[in-house]
């Protein structure tokens, strides 16, 4: 009697979908097995697809047959055994070396003559066309959908699937941490490693609830141009419907750093906040951090004191240890200098506004030109379009030159709505400025803050030197220093006249 082994297949990796597939079929083919007289010495489920050959537990089936332990297959449906041209391949030479004696479906019929291999081949070749027509819709589809400015695939992070209009939205939760991200690393004193913790401190995980992997960081985040409005699939890119969160420019800028970076991990140690941000003034080398306790007899109590040293990695030095406390209580001040209470905030984003209301008038010309230039790039666009149907470039050369022209339409219209909404370049860098003032100046009066601290540091300096103790600064910009200059309590007092002498210091 002819030993068979049942084989059940689900077409998906994911577990969550068709769960009942395989179940389903173990009950078919017990009960065709039962009415059939048939002998099922194993049952082989397997939750993979047929598409590519490299199925382990269809491989498994093979061998048993091979070894001459089983000699035929029952299974629900050909397609549930080869969507492949290899796997089919492989069970009609079993077939036709007499290894193989049988194949039984509830769904099919087969008989092992010369006309039931030729039907089982057709069988296979179906479900191939099957696969293959299925992958080509699909890809047609995607095509369709991202000529229409739509995302096809899972929203980057920062964004959000909206399931009801099928379209992409901002994740109001996340995005303002995407978007920081990218302003910190443009700046080029932060790492990977930076960006990571920084996520992570303000809750941006992986979609597997995890910190984000470097690479992903790197390649999935900020060398995606999704984040400035446009979407790169399979190496082309097209305009996209969604709300970017960044500005081309910025994405440019963190480019250019994603090239300068190696891959390396600093190897902070946990719990060191500012390790990685101080220099040694006396010898240039990096400042390191270590722990000490001390066990009180009177209260009975062990107490750990965290202390920066110099590290002494480039020779003799003879500085003293800081104690954190002391450095801490430094860093605020540093940070203090370059902080903007919220009343000097409001009557900073009041002179902005006044300026900008100015330079909108100013701007109509620079907005017809960059129309003009607008209008050259379609008409480019529908030129190339046209060229590449009429098979006069090459596919190659057709993507290389659209991902060209789209990036310089983007590039456009991003200064057009710059001019629209801020009325002049230098508005928005000031803009931007006036608001990390203003998180300098929350950041220096918040508690137990350490990783806030070491990151605005970061923003605002360019080098921080320890000296006998004391913390010294050179600031990111000649701005930074001017305004340091300022007295400090002008900047962060109620009543701060001083800070803008030509304007009304009542101004709300």
């Amino acid at each position: 009697m002819i030993k068979y082994i049942a084989y059940c297949r689900k077409s998906t990796d994911e577990k969550d979908k068709q769960v009942l597939s395989i179940e389903s079929q173990i009950e078919e083919l017990k009960e065709f097995a039962q009415r059939e007289n048939l002998q099922i010495v194993k049952f082989i489920t397997e939750s993979k697809t047929a598409k590519i050959p490299g199925r382990v537990e269809f491989n498994q089936l093979i061998q048993l047959i091979e070894a001459g332990e089983i000699q035929g297959i029952l299974a629900w449906h050909p397609d549930r055994l080869a969507r492949n041209s290899i796997d089919g391949g492989q069970i009609i030479y079993l077939l036709d070396t007499g290894k193989l004696l049988d194949l039984k479906f509830p769904t099919f019929w087969f008989d092992n003559t010369p006309q039931g291999k030729f039907m089982i081949s057709m069988a296979f070749s179906e479900a191939k066309y099957y696969v293959d027509n299925l992958s080509e819709n699909v890809k047609r589809g995607n095509r369709q959908k991202l000529r229409r400015g739509d995302w096809p695939n899972k929203a980057p992070l920062g964004y959000l699937n909206n399931k009801a209009d099928k379209t992409i939205v901002v994740d109001p939760n996340r995005a303002k941490f995407i978007a920081k991200a990218f302003r910190l690393f443009a700046t080029g004193r932060y790492t990977y490693v930076d960006m990571r913790r920084f996520l992570s401190q303000n809750k941006v995980f992986s979609r597997a609830g995890k910190p984000i992997h470097l690479d992903s960081i790197s390649r999935r985040i900020l060398s995606n141009p999704f984040y400035y409005g446009l979407m790169n699939f399979g190496g082309e890119l097209f305009a996209g419907n969604h709300l970017p969160l960044i500005s081309k420019k910025l994405f440019d800028r963190c480019q250019k750093i994603v090239k300068q970076h190696s891959r390396q991990e600093n190897s902070i140690k946990s719990g060191f906040d500012f390790l990685g941000l101080i220099k040694c003034r006396e010898c240039g080398s990096s400042i390191t951090a270590e722990t000490h306790t001390k066990f009180y007899p009177r209260t009975n109590n062990t107490v750990t004191y965290t202390y920066y040293r110099c590290s002494k990695k480039k020779g003799k030095c003879n500085q003293r240890y800081t104690p954190k406390k002391e450095l801490e209580t430094q860093m605020r001040q540093i940070i203090q200098k370059v902080s903007l209470a919220p009343t000097a905030y409001k009557k900073f984003l009041a002179w902005l506004e006044k300026d900008r209301q100015t330079a909108k008038l100013k701007s109509v010309a620079e907005i017809n030109g960059l129309n003009n230039e607008l209008k050259t790039i379609e008409t480019k666009l529908d030129r190339l379009l046209n060229a590449y149907l009429d098979q006069l470039i090459d596919p190659q050369s057709y993507q290389d030159k659209k991902n060209e022209l789209i990036q310089a339409k983007a590039g456009l219209q991003e200064k057009l709505k710059e001019i629209n909404i801020t009325g002049n370049s230098w508005l928005e860098p000031f803009s931007n400025w006036t608001d990390q003032a203003l998180h300098a100046w929350k950041t220096m009066r918040a508690k137990n803050n350490g990783p806030e601290l070491a990151f605005m540091a970061k923003t605002v300096s360019s080098n921080l030197f320890l000296d006998n103790q004391k913390l010294l600064v050179n600031y990111v910009s000649p701005g930074w220093n001017v305004f340091a200059s300022r007295p400090t309590d002008a900047k962060n007092s109620e009543k701060n006249s001083n800070l803008l002498p030509d304007q009304d210091s009542n101004l709300e």
